[in-house]
């Protein structure tokens, strides 16, 4: 019998018994952390819309338009993202992306024109934060885990709902009892601190520490450096654009960006303020709903692993959708429990999306699938930026966000009918036929 060779690994793991832990686990760890530290900036956008407003006399359009810029490069530059991960490695591209979102946040404080809230909010945090957006966990997952990966992939996309657990409710004191300038430096400081953390821990590739990824049954060398990062972004975007589940899958991932990310978390905080709600309790109830995002990502992870991904997007959206058309009715100026019942289901619900969704990527286009996300992602925040500038619009035409409110139920539910009619990948049929 014709035995497989596979490259030795590191005579260190000769001499020790295997650690009960796998170094994925750790990996996965140090990517949890540091998706952490970069998230407090998106803790700070709807806590300073009416800060500035006031400070400034900027329109709350003008506000959101900074917001949305932020929010579309963010998504436009994850797919180039991936693709320089594989050409320089995970941990210079993340390292240089915390130190932009720094320099971003830190430069606000000294900023009088709404053209520099455009430049240092809106391009610098909006270039870096993209540059360790999902796709940064999509690339950890596909390298470190062949098992778990839909469990891997919920729990880092709740990296980011923790980190506004962990900031929203500090922010929101500071900005209400000081300014929003120490705010800003708060999120600073938390970029810059993960940076010694990813240089000193993180690692590209299992091979690096001679290991194989967790669950394979064979040792998987490292990949070359890939060169041409940009050429290969968009060649694979241009192939991903041939095919149908590609624009369904960017078409349900831009709404779920535009009902989370550009409306409840840009806007919520400013609209219960509205009906006479503090701010500080409006941003703690925001930051609970990271508390259950936490909690439904995690799950939706282990549902991934189990039941098909298309269904339970389907389900996601319906129900995102109904939350939505009831919550116009649920604000006001006291927490109560119909409120806190919205806000624990809409976190369970928040970013659900997000392991089905690179599923179905996986599944579609194998090895390309953290760039095919990375443009998925790109459709998410694009969908997000729209609504986080017209939902100030609206505010400042109407007087209220209750048209926003209702548009984004009904476009949740389109989104539901859009996820059922993707069709499987070749990876799930080929599991079926087995």
């Amino acid at each position: 019998m014709t035995q497989t060779t596979e490259p030795a690994p590191p005579p260190v793991e000769s001499f020790h018994r295997p650690a009960r832990i796998h170094r994925a686990w750790f990996v996965a760890a140090v990517t949890f952390v540091t998706i952490i530290g970069a998230a407090a900036f998106r803790s700070l956008p709807g806590l300073l819309i009416d800060p500035l407003h006031l400070e400034y006399g900027w329109s709350r359009g003008t506000i959101g338009a900074a917001v949305s810029v932020n929010l579309a490069l963010y998504g436009l530059t994850a797919p180039f993202a991936a693709a320089l991960m594989d050409r320089f490695g995970i941990r210079r591209v993340v390292a240089v992306a915390l130190t932009v979102i720094a320099l971003g946040s830190g430069l606000t404080v000294w900023m009088t024109s709404a053209w520099q809230l455009l430049l240092c909010w809106g391009v610098l945090v909006g270039l870096g934060s993209g540059s360790m957006a999902l796709a940064f966990a999509a690339t950890v997952t596909n390298r470190w885990f062949t098992e778990r990966r839909g469990l891997v992939s919920g729990i880092l996309t709740a990296a980011s709902a923790s980190g506004q657990l962990i900031f929203l409710p500090l922010l929101s004191w500071m900005v209400e009892e000081y300014d929003w300038r120490p705010a800003a430096v708060t999120v600073a400081l938390a970029a810059l601190a993960v940076v010694p953390f990813v240089w000193l821990l993180l690692r590209d590739h299992p091979a690096d520490v001679g290991l194989r990824p967790y669950g394979a049954p064979a040792f998987v060398p490292g990949p070359e450096p890939v060169r041409g990062a940009a050429r290969r972004a968009v060649t694979v975007l241009l192939s991903a654009a041939r095919t149908g589940p590609f624009w369904l899958l960017a078409g349900t991932f831009a709404i779920c960006g535009a009902s989370t990310n550009g409306l409840v978390q840009t806007h919520f905080v400013p609209a219960a303020h509205d009906h006479g709600m503090p701010v500080t309790a409006a941003a703690s109830l925001l930051a609970v709903v990271g508390v259950f995002d936490v909690a439904g990502t995690v799950a939706s992870g282990w549902f991934t692993d189990r039941f098909e991904p298309r269904r339970l997007l389907a389900v996601y959206y319906a129900l995102r959708g109904v939350a939505l058309l009831f919550l116009p009715m649920l604000l006001a100026p006291a927490v109560h429990p119909p409120m806190v019942f919205f806000i624990v289901f809409y976190g369970l619900d928040w970013v659900a999306t997000v392991p089905p969704t690179l599923a179905l990527c996986r599944a579609h286009y194998g090895e390309d699938s953290a760039i095919v996300f990375g443009w998925v992602l790109a459709s998410h925040q694009v969908g997000a930026a729209a609504v986080a500038w017209l939902g100030g619009v609206a505010r400042d035409a109407l007087g209220s966000y209750d048209v926003v409110w209702y548009a984004s139920g009904a476009l949740c539910a389109a989104a539901a009918l859009m996820a059922l009619v993707i069709r499987r990948g070749p990876a799930a049929t080929a599991r079926a036929v087995a």
